[in-house]
């Protein structure tokens, strides 16, 4: 039986708190009590290398998936199981896709939430069915979830588009329940257009 496999996305800084690394540290030492495997940017730096560090010590595989041009940035860490170079960012974010079977989010900048969208989207549109959560320490995410149903409340994206992220603000929780995950029941169309259809405005030919 193959591992489930977590890829998370976080932050090549530490953050202005402690609490964010105590956590990222915690998140990779719940990987590796709970037999997971972790898939990450590959950095040795910031929450990156926390959790890296975390997985590692309590006996999960860790692949780190880094451009070459950013080796050096992201001081690449070299102890983990294996470490994947690649040319392009499209390349490290399609080989962290295939290889997960879920995606977390921890608090980072934009490089986290511009991956943490996109396994979203896709998972509305359906190109893939994993699940796709945050780790929502210390509130971080809070005004995104804000702006999430505010997205909803304004009627462009369907409640169970919405209701698809798992939130959840301990390890051990947000594991469980990635792990438990079951997509929901799919419109035949796009969410837009679903959307569409459900304010009664034509869709356009």
């Amino acid at each position: 039986m193959e591992r489930f496999t977590i890829t998370v996305f976080c932050g090549s800084s530490p953050g202005s708190d402690p609490i964010y690394a105590r956590a990222a540290r915690a998140v990779g030492e719940a990987i590796g009590r709970a037999g997971m495997d972790l898939v990450y940017g590959g950095g040795h730096v910031g929450l990156m290398g926390t959790v890296a560090d975390g997985a590692l010590q309590a006996g999960a595989h860790v692949t780190g998936v880094i451009p070459r041009a950013l080796q050096a940035r992201e001081d690449a860490h070299h102890e983990i199981s294996e470490l994947v170079l690649v040319d392009t960012m499209h390349e490290r974010k399609t080989i962290m896709a295939d290889r997960a079977d879920a995606f977390l989010a921890l608090p980072g900048g934009p490089g986290t939430l511009e991956e943490l969208t996109e396994q979203w989207t896709w998972a509305q549109l359906g190109i893939h069915e994993k699940p796709v959560g945050v780790l929502n320490i210390a509130g971080y995410f809070d005004p995104l979830l804000a702006f999430v149903a505010n997205m909803r409340d304004r009627g462009f994206t369907h409640p169970r588009y919405t209701d698809m992220l798992v939130v959840a603000s301990e390890p051990d929780e947000a594991l469980g329940r990635l792990r438990d995950y079951v997509p929901p029941v799919r419109s035949e169309v796009s969410p837009g257009a679903e959307m569409t259809g459900a304010l009664s405005i034509p869709l356009r030919p």
